[in-house]
């Protein structure tokens, strides 16, 4: 039953509500909050009226209403100066970050590798992992994980039914994600082609489980929830061993992904306070190989360049993102200080190569401009 309802979580009719509470239907933990909460001051902007992408002119209301955008922050320097929802979400709610997930769970690793609990990036899976001997996984570097280029054959293409993502379904449900990472075999050597691979980052979790003897959850809200000031419980989906889906399941409000964001726009710290390690941030958002730059490379028709578990846009500018399928979004450009965070349910995302991630990168990049510019 649990795994019927979760399939049907995606029914058009569903999905909308489905998303921002998924701990109805899924095994959970809670991610709790401290007091010490992170405030912003509050100012006003006006989004354009339109925007341009490919040499066209965008409607940038009709734009967000076709992705069924259900939560819109764009958070300036230290100020709010945009925050609007719509399709039932709050701003205490809840809706699942799919992988944005992933580069906090980057961050998480940061944090675990500056205290010593992992050892090195360079070591292999298996050193913590021995279960995944004789995968695809087996002598894989860490770091090739953190950089979607682990060589593990994966088709993580989500309208196929029989793609390995979708594959994945049952054991994400009542199954074990470490099994079914077990199961994948090696395409490519490691380090040489940027593939994305959900499973590498379920891997980077049970890594991180394995390493700090605690689970995930517990380890977000010592690390990162309580000292960055979240201002409400996360809750984080399991799997049926209880282990939490790290490339996909944390579930946050819209405000606390962008105090987030906001933690990368700052090099990793709070106050006096450094969260990440600010040499692990710059790591992160810097591509250090040919075939992670963004723009054409061979093997992949994908232009978006790619750090540790953070994008790249084409045509960089110093900006990063981290993305998660239907449309979640953080958005950090430091030169222009802004942050923008959004929730979505783009039941076109996959569309034309996902075009509508390059598209929101235009208007996310208009709103940079217009704000630096002083345009409110």
């Amino acid at each position: 039953m649990k795994l019927w309802r979760f399939l049907r979580a995606f029914d058009p009719e569903r999905i909308v509500h489905q998303f921002q509470h998924m701990e109805e239907i899924l095994d959970h933990r809670i991610v709790e909050a401290g007091d010490d909460v992170l405030e912003f001051a509050r100012g006003s902007y006006a989004l354009p009226e339109t925007f341009r992408y490919g040499g066209r002119s965008i409607d940038t209301e009709g734009f967000l209403a076709a992705q069924q955008t259900t939560g819109l922050l764009v958070l300036h320097d230290d100020t709010i100066v945009f925050e609007r929802y719509a399709h039932g979400l709050t701003p205490d709610g809840h809706h699942i970050a799919w992988s944005v997930t992933k580069s906090i769970v980057s961050a998480l690793f940061g944090i675990a590798v500056a205290e010593g609990h992992v050892r090195d990036i360079r070591e292999p899976v298996t050193a913590y992992l021995p279960e995944l001997a004789g995968s695809g996984y087996d002598g894989v570097p860490i770091k090739d994980v953190l950089q979607m280029s682990s060589g593990v054959g994966f088709n993580e293409d989500y309208g196929d039914p029989f793609s390995d993502i979708n594959r994945m379904g049952p054991a994400m449900a009542v199954g074990s994600l470490l099994d079914f990472a077990a199961s994948l075999k090696r395409a490519r050597p490691p380090g040489t082609l940027q593939h994305y691979v959900s499973v590498d980052t379920q891997v980077l979790g049970e890594i991180l489980v394995r390493a700090t003897g605690q689970d995930l959850s517990t380890w977000a809200s010592e690390k990162l929830w309580k000292p960055l000031g979240m201002e409400f419980d996360a809750i984080w989906l399991v799997d049926g061993r209880g282990v939490e889906w790290a490339f996909g399941g944390l579930n946050a409000s819209l405000r606390d992904l962008a105090r987030f964001g906001w933690l990368y726009l700052n090099g990793g710290r709070r106050g006096d306070r450094q969260i990440v390690p600010e040499e692990w941030v710059k790591a992160s958002v810097t591509p250090d190989a040919p075939h992670l730059v963004p723009g054409p490379k061979p093997g992949t028709t994908e232009l978006m360049g790619y750090g540790y578990q953070w994008w790249i846009p084409a045509e960089p500018r110093g900006d990063f993102m981290a993305l998660g399928i239907y449309g979640q979004t953080i958005y950090v450009d430091p030169e222009r200080r802004l942050v923008i965070a959004r929730n979505a349910v783009d039941l076109d995302f996959q569309k034309d190569d996902f075009e509508n991630e390059r598209i929101a990168v235009a208007l996310w990049r208009t709103i940079a401009d217009e704000l630096a510019a002083g345009r409110r």
